[in-house]
Formats: C-alpha cells, structure tokens, sequence
C-alpha cells in the first residue's frame, strides 16, 4: 500500500480507538490523505459538496420528516390500538403489539431510532404495568426498531443504492422477507418469555365491534404505507416523490383528520427532523470525500484482496463477510460503513458472484442489527434513555433477539430466495 493508503487507515484508526467521533475521524484521515498524496485541499471541499449533489438523497429528510409528523400527529398511537385489538388475548400478546406496530410504523418512517421512540415510548410504560421486567420491554422497542431498515422504505437501501448505483426499487423489495422474519422471530420471544415468566394474558380476544372501532380509528394510519408503497411499485412515483407523499399525507391526516397535530407544533417538529437529516447528510458529504480519496489509492482492491486470498470457497467468504459487517455494524455509524466500504463491498461481491440486490441487503441487514447491537447501536441508545435504563441493562435483555437476528441474517446470506424472491417478480 502507499504511504497516503497507511495515513488514512492510522489516522482513522486512531481517530476511533481516541474517541473521537467518526464524522471527524473520517474527515481528518481524508485531510491526512489528501496532504501526504499531494493533492490541492480544494478537492476535499469539492468532493464533500459532490457526496450530497445526488437526487435519491433527498428522500431521506422526507422520509424523516414524515415519520415525525406521523408520530406527532397520532398516527403511531392508532397503529399501536390496531395491533393490540388483533392480537392482545395471545399469551405475550403485549410484547407482539410492540413488534407488530414497530413492523408497521417501519413502514412509514423508515427509521431505526425514530421507529424505537415512537413505539417504545407508548408501550415500554404499558408492558411494565402488565408485569413485563422493564429491561426486557425495553430491549425489545431497541430489537423491533432496525426492522425500519428493512421495511421499505428504508433510508440505508437509499443510500446504498446511491453508493452501489443499484436499484432503491429493487433493494426495498429485497428486504421485505427478511423483516418480517425478524418480526416473527421476536414475536416468538415474546411468547416463549410470557410462558416461562408466567406473564397470562388477563384481557379477552377483541370482540368484532371493538376491532371494527380500532380498524377504523387506524384506517388512515394503515393506508400511509399502502399510498407509499403502492406508488412506488405502481409507478405512480419514484421512492425520493414518495417521501414527499409521505410528508403531505402526514400533515394532512395529523392536521386535517386527527387534529392532533397545531401549526405551532410545526416549527419544533421541523427543527427535530432537520437536526437528524443534518447528521445522516454531514456524515454522507465527508465519508464520500473519504470514500473517493480510498478509491483513488486503490484501497478497496487491496483489502478486498486481501479478504479473497484467505479462502476460495463463497461460503467461507460469505462467513467472513458477515462476521467483519456485524463488528462493524456494532462500532461505526452504517451511512458512514455503507459509503466508506461500497467499493470494498461490491469488488467482494462481484468477484464471489454475489447478486448485487443480495449484496446490498445483505450489507444493509447486517449493519442494520449494529443499530441495536452494543457498544454504539443508535437504537440501543434510544431504548435505553425512553426506559430510563443504563444501557448495559438493555443489553444484557437483547441477547436473545440479536440471536433471532442472526439466524434471519444467515438465511439472508445462504438462501438467496430470502432477499430475491420479491426483486425477481417485478425485473
């Protein structure tokens, strides 16, 4: 490798190991590189206002800004008595109702952080009362909460479809499956713990007039991701048109229908959604500067190389693509993971004969479980402080639900009907 190549992985490195935030560990090994390969300064400012120059990108404030309103204006409370009229008389019918109406509103934001908010804010408090341990109720909203980023529309399979200049189409419907597997598997933990903890259901199956009342307070909730998803694959819109949609529909219901939502709320929800797209894109512009000075000095060839030449077996391969994307799903932020390792990423994955729609899900689910994974899970994050709990608490719970997670994610990675069943109907 070059010395500018030895630079940038020593100062980004060391940024990370220093607890410097990533953003700048990124930024500074950019610097690092850009001054000892001798090139002008000025090509840094260039390639970070490049990184954010591309249109798919601006479905992402859309997408954030809608599942706000969304929450803000009761469609997430709805969707929650929905799911508790269908399933609160099953034994750990509680816990399901958390998994089910994060699936749901995963559908809508798209959010891994702001999915575990929404709901964990509203049933952390209700599991407890119903005899659920605290820790455990909250590690599940942390669990249930990355399923937004597989759900379309998911704001990581945007960005990876930027990265990897794949279909966002083609990748949202790759990761439909896996997330509804993830949501069976937990719901499955809800039952079993229900079962061995002794907490019985006390509340009877939901007679039709009190489902009918909830399917009717919930209608317009369950329509937004039947609107959006619909004109996507209906080709009404493209996913960046449908997160505008998105944040129309929201205000509309909120404002208009529900009347929960002021014109003077507006102003703080919208200062709120800025803050989180200001930091997904501020960490989009400086890791694209990185991610072209890696590619200039041929980086992701040598490391790619270097992952080839331990073995020639795809399965082997595969193992060991997987156990480096969980560590770092588990200490990086995965926009920055997704752009810093694409080129990385798809030479592996070309030169194994990966599809590239498996590979970007497959790339994606894995990141995704770090966002509830210890030590940096931004999701294990939000879990913790709507709970009031530490976050070692939190993750001492989520043991068995990572253990959900990874079986879904070695279907994913080994039966590629998983993830391309869904792609291959609509090619």
């Amino acid at each position: 490798m070059s010395d500018a190549s030895w630079t940038i992985l020593l100062v980004f490195l060391g940024g990370l190991l220093t607890g410097v935030p990533i953003v700048f560990s990124i930024g500074l090994a950019a610097i690092a590189g850009l001054y000892v390969a001798d090139f002008p300064f000025v090509v840094l400012a260039q390639r970070v206002i490049a990184g954010t120059q591309v249109f798919s990108l601006l479905a992402i404030p859309g997408f954030v800004l809608a599942g706000d309103l969304m929450m803000h204006g009761g469609l997430s409370r709805r969707l929650v008595k929905v799911c508790q009229a269908l399933v609160q008389h099953v034994t750990g019918g509680l816990g399901m109702v958390t998994v089910l109406s994060a699936t749901f509103f995963a559908a809508i934001s798209g959010s891994a952080p702001a999915t575990t908010a929404a709901i964990g804010g509203i049933m952390v408090p209700e599991m407890e009362q119903r005899g659920w341990r605290r820790d455990f109720s909250a590690a599940l909203a942390t669990a249930s909460g990355p399923i937004g980023q597989m759900i379309p529309p998911s704001i990581p399979m945007i960005i990876w479809g930027v990265v990897a200049e794949e279909s966002i189409s083609q990748l949202f419907l790759a990761g439909i499956i896996p997330g509804f597997l993830v949501a069976v598997g937990l719901m499955t933990v809800c039952y079993f713990t229900a079962r061995r903890q002794n907490i019985m259901t006390d509340v009877k199956r939901a007679t039709w007039p009190e489902l009918r009342s909830a399917l009717n307070q919930g209608k317009w909730s369950l329509a937004a991701p039947v609107i959006i998803l619909g004109g996507i694959y209906g080709g009404v819109f493209t996913p960046t048109e449908a997160a505008a949609i998105g944040v129309a529909y929201a205000f509309i219901v909120g404002f208009f229908i529900h009347r929960e939502l002021k014109l003077s709320d507006l102003g703080a929800i919208m200062l709120q959604s800025m803050r989180t797209s200001t930091i997904v894109c501020f960490i989009i512009a400086v890791a694209s500067a990185f991610g072209w000075l890696v590619a200039i000095e041929q980086l992701p060839d040598t490391i790619a190389s270097g992952i080839l030449s331990v073995s020639s077996n795809p399965i082997v391969i595969l193992l060991l693509l997987n156990l480096f994307l969980l560590f770092i799903g588990a200490v990086m932020d995965n926009i920055a993971a997704m752009i810093i390792l694409g080129g990385i990423l798809t030479s592996i994955g070309n030169q194994i004969g990966l599809d590239p729609t498996h590979l970007g899900a497959l790339v994606v689910i894995n990141l995704a479980m770090g966002m509830a994974t210890p030590p940096f899970g931004y999701s294990l994050f939000v879990g913790a402080a709507i709970s009031k709990l530490s976050i070692e608490e939190v993750a001492k719970a989520l043991w068995p639900m990572l253990l959900i997670m990874m079986v879904v994610l070695a279907l994913v990675a080994y039966v590629p009907w998983v993830t391309l069943a869904l792609p291959s109907l609509v090619r």
